[in-house]
């Protein structure tokens, strides 16, 4: 089992790659296959909501198949199928069609892993393996970085991810052999999706679900690059160092929000402070742009740093979930946090195109990353009447 937990988490950091991986294959995309931003846009945003629509039927196979089936499956038909298409588009409309078969497939992913810390591991910990699992995983977003900008560069673009579907199939064969479900509790109770949905304890967790996940993985996973480009005139060595040290940024934040349901005696102080802190700083590019391109990098990466609370945020609701209803629960959770981020970048590019009507692009970035902020704002408030949880 704890091979196959390895494995599983290896499986999350190619997801974490494929959802950033635009970033850096912006500029090459543009040039040979007239891939605009707003293309790129809602190809990524679709990606999420892809991965968020397959929530529900993922729920559903993790309590009745298991995760080795569910993830194993999906994973390889849409993961490394969806890889291959990208590696051979020739056009917008089948990278968009890539990305939605790439969400499909990562969906099963990171909730099979929770499903199995759920089942076999005691509560109290539950936060801080989501917080290691998905720091772990953020090696995807240092790979999608500085590394992949090296490996296009060497190799090619279509050859860079066509290597990396035939790791995707590699890595879901492997989770086929390795991993085990859970056995289930004899008796077991029965429930749905509409037992959850009638919890009001739950509706504020998922509106700061909603909200949370986009600030971090949206603006790494596509508008750090334009607007490094468009604001320092930065070049894709350049590009592929901030979206780097974003990453790691990411990384550490994951690793920080672990333990801090235990530090802060619950797990609502810490989601507020961090997500006040990130609606700040999205603010601030709106009313206090930066004016060099480190002070640009280094808001980003506080950005990434502090907007790395999906593990808690998902904890916190998964503490009022019933046993029997873990896998629709976290998959429930799952469903909005990622449908957030996937609205959330599909509606930027058009909202950005809108706003670059009338003002320059540096002024038009800077709006669009305020209504990030208030958004986040909008989320917070209605999640500080959520009941906290502790450990």
């Amino acid at each position: 089992m704890r091979a196959g937990i390895a494995f599983l988490i290896v499986a999350y950091m190619l997801s974490q790659f494929y959802r950033a991986f635009l970033a850096v294959l912006s500029p090459v995309l543009q040039a040979e296959i007239g891939a605009t931003t707003g293309d790129l846009a809602r190809a990524s945003g679709l990606w999420f909501v892809a991965f968020a629509l397959m929530q529900l039927p993922v729920g559903w196979a993790l309590d009745h198949l298991g995760p080795r089936r569910t993830c194993s499956v999906l994973f390889l038909l849409g993961g490394a199928g969806g890889a291959a298409v990208f590696a051979l588009a020739q056009g917008p409309g089948a990278i968009t069609a890539a990305m939605v078969l790439i969400g499909m497939g990562c969906a099963p992913v990171l909730m099979s892993t929770y499903y199995i810390f759920a089942r076999q591991f005691p509560a109290a910990i539950f936060g801080t393996l989501a917080g290691v699992t998905v720091g772990l995983s953020s090696l995807g977003n240092i790979l999608s970085a500085a590394p992949l900008a090296a490996l296009i560069g060497a190799f090619g673009w279509r050859e860079t991810v066509g290597g990396f579907a035939v790791l995707t199939a590699a890595i879901a064969l492997v989770i086929a052999a390795l991993v085990r479900d859970p056995v289930k509790p004899e008796g077991e109770a029965k429930g749905s999706l509409i037992d959850l949905l009638r919890m009001p304890q739950l509706w504020p967790v998922m509106a700061m679900m909603f909200v949370c996940y986009f600030p971090a993985a949206g603006l790494r996973g596509l508008w750090i690059s334009p607007y490094l480009a468009d604001r320092f005139g930065a070049e894709l060595a350049q590009i592929g160092t901030a979206t780097l040290v974003m990453g790691l940024a990411m990384v550490a934040g994951n690793f920080l929000y672990g333990p801090a349901d235990r530090l802060f005696g619950g797990r609502k102080r810490p989601i507020l402070i961090g997500n006040t802190v990130v609606a700040a700083l999205c603010l601030a590019f709106w009313a206090a742009p930066p004016a060099g391109f480190g002070m640009a990098v280094a808001m980003f990466a506080l950005i990434g740093l502090f907007g790395a609370s999906y593990p808690i945020v998902i904890s916190h609701g998964r503490s009022f979930c019933p046993p029997h209803l873990t896998g629709r629960g976290v998959t429930l959770l799952n469903l909005f946090g990622m449908g957030g981020a996937g609205v959330m970048q599909f509606v930027s590019g058009p909202t950005f195109a809108g706003l670059a009507e009338t003002r320059n692009p540096a002024d038009a970035y800077g709006a669009l990353f305020g209504i990030v902020g208030l958004a986040i704002l909008a989320g917070l408030s209605l999640y500080a009447f959520a009941r906290d949880s502790r450990s």
